[in-house]
């Protein structure tokens, strides 16, 4: 006579421990990222080592330019979406001119433009935490691909440099005529908040 606990067994297939095991290490997984989440500074001081690990491996090895290219790259981005807002002013104020043209009313820009406006804090598209994430597994992931030889793909090396370093310098002052434009600035760059009774 077979008992409960038999058939349970049974029943569960051969690949039960696997995805046993698999959960029990993506709660670990996210244990360990619910610590260290407080640790910014040391967060991204990790991220700097692994990154120049990968630079230096880059620079030793000679190859794996285009690894190293595509990963620039994709740090770039990360680095637009950080420094962009949530929702972009450009995309409001078109929004907000086809409202009006339909006869609706003006209801006005996220972001205050005026010194009497409310205060709104500025959200990013990509918060802190995303960013650090996203650029330390592309790190991690780059490391690993600079130690397969079917990444080290012969590319003239100087041409990818020249031009990751145009497109860097065309993005980033098209963010920055898009900051100018809309008055905001992505980093508090004033004094912290007092409460209290302080003098």
């Amino acid at each position: 006579m077979m008992s409960s606990s038999d058939a349970g067994e049974s029943g569960a297939g051969p690949f039960q421990p696997v995805s046993v095991q698999y959960s029990k290490l993506q709660r670990q997984y996210q244990q360990l990222l619910d610590r260290i989440t407080p640790f910014v500074l040391y967060r991204w001081l990790a991220t700097s080592g692994l990154l120049s690990l990968f630079m230096l491996r880059i620079l030793l090895s000679q190859g794996w330019y285009i690894v190293c290219y595509a990963h620039a790259i994709y740090l770039l981005n990360l680095l637009l979406a950080f420094l962009q807002p949530k929702f972009d002013p450009s995309l409001q104020d078109d929004l907000m001119a086809d409202e009006i043209e339909e006869g609706g009313e003006d209801v006005g820009a996220t972001l205050p433009s005026q010194r009497d406006d409310e205060f709104r804090p500025f959200v990013r598209r990509l918060p802190e935490w995303q960013f650090w994430l996203s650029a330390t597994r592309a790190t991690v992931v780059a490391l690993f691909c600079s130690f397969s030889q079917v990444f080290d793909v012969p590319v003239y090396w100087p041409i990818l440099v020249v031009y990751f370093l145009v497109l860097f310098a065309l993005t980033m002052r098209r963010q920055i005529q898009h900051m100018i434009k809309y008055k905001y600035i992505p980093f508090d760059l004033g004094r912290k908040a007092r409460y209290g009774n302080h003098k």
